[in-house]
């Protein structure tokens, strides 16, 4: 941590955005001015080095990285500022990410190193970013916007809570590869690894059986046993939610809700997805009040409202019924009716 950043702790008094991707953190020992960079995630050695070798030529080997991996060059020298700007930006990275903008897509690791992925993370997430890059750069949003993704149902991504987030799907069961469960797998943790109860013991062939319909395709059992494998190149897919966040301000956190059940991996540049999530994104920042997170600006207009103004299909699939699910059920018998609604 800059000196600096040390003699002011538990001492700021305010900050300023100086323009998109710039602050300027003001403290009784001075000002602290932090460059916001868009990052890749996975990024190579290489990089990384660069960055350090910045950071010594600017910050005194200070840089660090935010919770959705952007990186931070911190700098007492407010004369620095556009220096790192011209040099991080004819890098080819991006400045910007502030305030009321788009922030750096999270994702989690899909086809690179992700054993149960349903679909890529690392591509999907560049080919979503290359769309929407303008955003990144700007900060006249109606409020901060987070995307995120996450390459299959267990989820180490964000995408339960963020404004848009997008989902690998497994949408057939595993394959119980017999012979294999009998000779590699302990049958007792795999059956204790399905969340929803859907494998059983087979004795007689020293295996299990899953149960269709109860399985939710989460790949979960694959993570304990490889002898049953899910990824399914012409099933596999991906599903995309709205409406999440974290954040207590206007409304409390709130979990992201199905819109869009399925989009069929079209790599390299997965064109249909890349087509709704920037519609999705162009709805919201042409319709929604300053202030308005996605999820607010949704339940403001209603879901009817909704589906109506995006265009998108609703199917029996966007049903909530899991058993546990019932704080997440509309309770009111008050229905917004719309132009898509036919009245009797």
């Amino acid at each position: 941590m800059p000196q600096i950043c040390q003699d002011n702790y538990f001492k700021w008094e305010y900050h300023e955005r100086l323009k998109p991707g710039v602050y300027m953190h003001h403290g009784p020992a001075g000002d602290v001015y932090t460059v916001r960079v868009g990052s890749p995630r996975l990024l190579s050695i290489e990089s990384l080095r660069w960055f350090a070798e910045l950071a010594d030529k600017y910050c005194d080997g200070h840089f660090r990285f935010t919770t959705r991996s952007s990186i931070e060059f911190l700098t007492p020298n407010k004369d620095n500022v556009d220096k790192i700007i011209e040099e991080v930006e004819e890098y080819g990275f991006p400045v910007g990410g502030t305030g009321n903008s788009l922030k750096t897509l999270l994702h989690t690791q899909g086809w690179v190193h992700c054993h149960s992925a349903a679909t890529d993370a690392s591509g999907t997430t560049k080919v979503v970013m290359d769309e929407l890059y303008d955003y990144f750069k700007r900060d006249d949003l109606p409020a901060q916007l987070k995307i995120s993704m996450a390459c299959c149902l267990n989820m180490c991504g964000a995408v339960h809570c963020s404004d848009i987030s997008f989902v690998g799907i497994h949408r057939t069961l595993p394959r119980v590869i017999d012979e294999e469960v009998a000779n590699s797998c302990e049958i007792p943790n795999l059956v204790a690894s399905c969340p929803v109860g859907a494998i059983r013991p087979n004795p007689r062939k020293k295996s299990v059986t899953i149960n269709e319909e109860k399985c939710m395709y989460c790949g979960n059992c694959f993570s304990v046993c490889p002898a049953l494998p899910i990824a399914n190149p012409d099933d596999d897919g991906i599903a995309i939610f709205v409406g999440g966040k974290v954040s207590n301000t206007r409304k409390g956190p709130s979990f992201s809700k199905l819109v869009v059940p399925y989009v069929p991996n079209e790599p390299p540049r997965w064109p249909t997805l890349v087509k709704t999530i920037k519609m999705l994104v162009e709805v919201w920042v042409e319709n929604a009040r300053p202030g308005e997170r996605y999820g607010e600006w949704v339940e403001r207009i209603g879901w009817e409202k909704f589906f109506e103004i995006t265009g998108l299909e609703f199917t029996d699939k966007h049903i909530d019924d899991f058993t546990f699910s019932v704080k997440t059920f509309r309770t009111t018998s008050n229905f917004k009716f719309t132009d898509a609604v036919e009245t009797m």
